[in-house]
């Protein structure tokens, strides 16, 4: 299937999502923001997908929201009718970011360039963040006059220590790829665009050759555990742990390392 914004592949359970619009520097527009969930969903579905690879093509990562769509209705507060718009919108687009975060399947963001307002918000949503070092993060909406809204202040700071992301988000100062990997938002950093991707598929061909449930798992275990108390996250691992131990599968990775 062709899409707008994107250009998608798979091979060994590995999907690469590309952002395929670099003149535009890939941003994010009605079409980007519908075609997203579709995507991720529709490899939700067809079962395939051990790891999601969410890359992009140009100088830049992604500009965010394109402002374009200011134009394009569901921006007004004028009203109590033209508020209940604005929130369905602000609802829709949150939607669109979450299936990243929701997938039952890692999600991997390979950023080179600027990562620009609404992209901060969709690397938030991201499992892991690779970048290149010429790479940086701007939480741009603070220059536009408005507050980030569809994601980077409710998963930011669980990744970032609060007072850093304090400063990002009240000044809209540059966020460097290298004071990224020393605060943990980002794990690893390469040379450059080339290396970024290479490097980044790797990491997901080691992370696809686990075995499938125990990753997402994995996965689920951990956000579930960063939203909740400790005895509730043992609660939850206990009910989890028993509908997705298979022993056929421990013996199978077992017998991968002999």
């Amino acid at each position: 299937m062709a899409y707008e914004c994107f250009e998608l592949s798979e091979n060994e359970g590995v999907a690469q999502l590309k952002m395929a619009r670099p003149e535009r520097r890939n941003a994010m527009t009605a079409a980007f923001w519908q075609e997203l969930p579709v995507i991720v969903r529709g490899l939700q579905a067809a079962g395939k997908t051990r790891v999601l690879v969410l890359s992009s093509t140009g100088p830049h990562f992604c500009a965010g929201l394109d402002v374009s769509m200011f134009g394009a209705g569901g921006f007004t507060t004028e009203s109590v009718q033209g508020r209940e718009k604005f929130k369905a919108k602000l609802e829709e687009l949150q939607a669109s970011l979450n299936s990243l975060a929701e997938a039952p399947f890692p999600v991997i963001a390979a950023v080179q360039g600027g990562c620009i307002g609404g992209a901060v918000d969709m690397a938030t949503a991201c499992c892991l963040r690779f970048a290149t070092r010429d790479a940086w993060f701007v939480i741009q909406e603070i220059n536009l006059g408005m507050m980030a809204d569809v994601g980077t202040f409710n998963r930011m700071p669980k990744q970032l220590p609060e007072a850093v992301v304090r400063e990002l988000g009240y000044t809209g100062d540059r966020l460097s790829a290298e004071r990224a990997e020393r605060l943990g938002f980002v794990n690893g950093l390469f040379d450059s665009h080339e290396q970024l991707a290479a490097g980044v598929l790797e990491v997901a061909r080691r992370i696809a050759a686990k075995a499938p449930v125990a990753v997402a798992a994995t996965k689920q275990m951990i956000s579930y555990t960063r939203d909740h108390s400790v005895a509730e996250s043992f609660a939850y691992l206990n009910a989890l742990q028993p509908a997705i131990f298979d022993i056929e599968e421990i013996q199978r990775s077992l017998r991968k390392k002999d």
